[in-house]
């Protein structure tokens, strides 16, 4: 029986504007494009094309070409579509230059921006032009061909600042080509909305509105929560039952449901944190943090692990007893039944089944991931851009209706500033919150200039943080905190890619995005550090961008066979860490973190595991994001030997002796964790057993940033348990104290 329904189109989400001031100069943006149209280039015939600005292409490159795309591609006008496609180059489109503009103003630290323009300027001068590319003559002024040749040989340079370059600026220009481009999703056929989408009706949240005025505007409440993620909503929904007032901050802006899922060109810049831009100071790591409305909970995958044994145990045995305990235990099968976690209505898409299927065969140890779908088939691959359907029990379905629901209030768009203190017998005491309130436009949304901003200090009893991993430390510091933990001891999970090509049509967009783990690699050290290999986003802008760049026909053609591909992650349960610390400048956040040799060497077995996972399910291709490392083609004559095919072993032995160079290679993160951990003593850590900050009185932090380390799995559960805990102590705290 086919499923019928009315077709759903989300609400449009226009983007804040760009900053007037531009950030690079008119000869700098020529740099800048010309290196862009050489990643991203036009490709037309030789007959007809303009080298200035376009790739001559042979007659038979060309119609190869034409044909190859109009055979990938479900769009009734294949061949004018291809042409396009092909023609279509990154500064065609008005779009790219905008959004180029956007994050190099908005998202980029001053010091990168330094190094960028620096660069920049370099390429433009003959001598600089002759030291980096070879050649006299700037690469703004060369033709297309000529430039794409350049950058391509950078990516085998033996200066590493020019591989670095290469990485940094085919991954910026493939990135922001994906979202934008007008012919991409129609030649893969990827849907706006998820196949068989039913449009879900969310909670209708009141916002408290201020006034204009020069003054603070003052209110009070028993409880002031930073942040309405998964540790911000769980601490709501429990104080506001137990009869507390109730007030959650959030710098973001609740989207309804039916401006979900967003599109890629806005939904990265509307629900993540600088706009999914992160990089660490050597540029060897990415961080992609949520900042919505709901927080991660929002933008995650619906993967509801709990806390494993030995997490437990050697958190435990670091001083925390509460984490072998039968409490933490009711604390995270709470969580889980409020959001109807279950294993019951998973319909695995076929790149879970492939990862299944391949452990399977190898031997290895894998299981059915738990989903919070509230005991729904949410067979759905969009909702890194929000759910629509409303299926995901996020917070903005599950924790923050039922805070609201017992009398929780909400403010949006509140940039909380500093954590204010009293000081009673020598003790500081939090007792409020100062921010800066910034709202709506006339229309109501974010497009246009907020019709007021206003300085705002909310008076509390407690205080809890709860703003995340990134954000939460760089609070406590504006505050005026001392302890020196605040901000180490960052942990990342940092995850490399495997990629597989398959004859067989994946649609890899489709389906729930991550339902099956493999944990055959999870205690590598016999301390409990190892990977995890899942499952990963595929949605375009999320996986193209790992393809590699080998030249612009390539890359095109490549990124047309995205419907033929599946995609994993070797996630590693990181030893070893990094730091938070606000920008020196402009205080945003930033972060140091390197993987060590000793994470690498975990995040290589589970390469090769996955490797051999793909070859053993029948993948035609397999590729790794290693440079230097080619993609692996399948013989058929050698398939009967499976993985002790000698050419397929000869190639994980090129992957092993390469491994991960620096500083070409780069490791991207999904989760982070410890910036504030909690600990058994104030010499060690951030927070008490309880969630307090040592030294302190009535502040509490209460999300992913108190793990003692990392997780090892999807830290969604665990931050809900652990902040579960945490809300009810304050709750019972707060029991005989008079009301403000």
């Amino acid at each position: 029986m086919s499923l019928t329904t009315e077709p759903v189109s989300p609400k449009a989400t226009p983007l804040p504007p760009i900053p007037s001031e531009d950030p690079l100069t008119s000869r700098q943006w020529q740099t800048l494009l010309a290196i862009a149209d050489a990643i991203i280039p036009s490709i037309q015939p030789i007959a007809v094309a303009d080298t200035r600005k376009s790739i001559p292409a042979t007659d038979n490159e060309y119609s190869t070409a034409i044909s190859t795309i109009r055979g990938l591609t479900p769009a009734p006008d294949g061949e004018a579509l291809a042409k396009t496609y092909l023609e279509e180059s990154a500064s065609s489109n008005p779009a790219f230059r905008e959004s180029l503009h956007r994050l190099l103003a908005m998202y980029l630290p001053q010091q990168s921006k330094k190094e960028l323009t620096m660069v920049l300027n370099i390429l433009d001068t003959r001598a600089g032009s002759l030291l980096l590319t070879g050649y006299m003559t700037p690469i703004a002024d060369q033709p297309v061909d000529i430039a794409e040749g350049i950058v391509k040989s950078w990516s085998t340079a033996r200066l590493p600042l020019l591989r670095q370059l290469y990485r940094s600026l085919t991954m910026l220009s493939k990135q922001t080509w994906i979202k934008v481009t007008p012919s991409l999703a129609r030649v893969l056929g990827v849907p706006r909305v998820p196949v068989g989408m039913v449009a879900g009706k969310g909670f209708e949240y009141e916002f408290i509105q201020f006034p204009p005025g020069d003054e603070p505007e003052t209110i009070e409440t028993d409880v002031v929560i930073v942040g309405s993620g998964c540790g911000g909503g769980v601490c709501a929904k429990n104080l506001a039952e137990a009869g507390h007032r109730v007030l959650v901050v959030e710098k973001a802006y609740h989207w309804t449901p039916d401006h979900f899922p967003m599109s890629e060109a806005n939904g990265w810049n509307h629900l993540f944190m600088n706009g999914a831009f992160i990089a660490s100071d050597d540029t060897s790591a990415t961080i992609i943090a949520g900042q919505a409305f709901g927080g991660g909970g929002s933008v995650n995958w619906s993967a509801s692990l709990q806390t494993q044994g030995f997490v437990r145990q050697e958190w435990a045995d670091s001083g925390l007893p509460f984490f072998t305990s039968a409490e933490y235990q009711d604390s995270l099968d709470r969580v889980c039944a409020r959001m109807g976690v279950s294993t019951d209505y998973i319909r695995q898409n076929r790149t879970n089944e492939i990862l299944m299927e391949g452990a399977r065969k190898l031997g290895y140890s894998h299981k059915v991931v738990p989903q919070n779908t509230g005991g729904k088939e949410h067979h759905c691959g969009h909702c890194t851009f929000g759910c629509g359907s409303c299926e995901k029990q996020g917070p903005v379905v599950s924790f923050l209706p039922d805070a609201a629901r017992a009398g929780a209030q909400f403010i949006e768009g509140f940039q909380a500033e500093k954590v204010l203190f009293s000081n009673k017998g020598g003790n500081m005491v939090a007792n409020g919150l100062e921010g800066t309130w910034v709202s709506r436009d006339v229309n109501g949304g974010v497009a246009g200039e907020p019709t007021t901003t206003r300085k705002v200090i909310i008076k509390a009893k407690r205080v809890i943080v709860s703003a995340g991993t990134m954000q939460s430390p760089l609070l406590l510091l504006r505050s005026g905190l001392k302890n020196y933990h605040i901000g180490r001891n960052l942990h990342i999970h940092p995850v490399s890619l495997v990629g597989g090509v398959f004859r067989e049509v994946i649609k890899p967009w489709e389906g729930a995005i991550l339902t099956s783990v493999v944990s055959e690699f999870e205690n590598l050290d016999g301390k409990g550090h190892g990977v995890k290999l899942e499952a990963t986003n595929m949605i375009p802008s999320s996986w193209l961008i790992w393809i590699k760049w080998n030249g612009g026909l390539d890359f095109k053609l490549n990124a047309a066979r995205m419907k033929h591909m599946v995609g994993y992650i070797s996630l590693a349960r990181d030893r070893d860490t990094g730091q938070v610390y606000p920008d020196p400048v402009d205080g945003r956040v930033r972060f140091k973190y390197t993987t060590s040799k000793f994470d690498k060497k975990h995040i290589m077995e589970g390469i090769i595991g996955l490797a051999k996972m793909n070859y053993v399910a029948g993948a035609q291709e397999i590729f790794t994001v290693i440079p230097g490392i080619p993609t692996f083609v399948r013989d058929e004559s050698a398939s009967a030997q499976g993985i002790n095919d000698s050419k397929f072993q000869e190639w994980l032995e090129d992957i092993r002796a390469v491994g991960f160079p620096a500083p070409d290679s780069m490791f991207v993160s999904a989760h982070q964790m410890g910036t504030n951990r909690m600990s058994a003593g104030p010499k060690t850590g951030v927070v008490d057993p309880h969630g307090q900050v040592w030294g302190t009185k009535g502040l509490y932090i209460a999300d992913a940033s108190v793990f003692p380390s990392a997780s090892g799995v999807n830290p969604m559960v665990t931050n809900m348990a652990i902040s579960d805990w945490i809300s009810r102590g304050i709750a019972n705290g707060l029991k005989d104290q008079p009301r403000l």
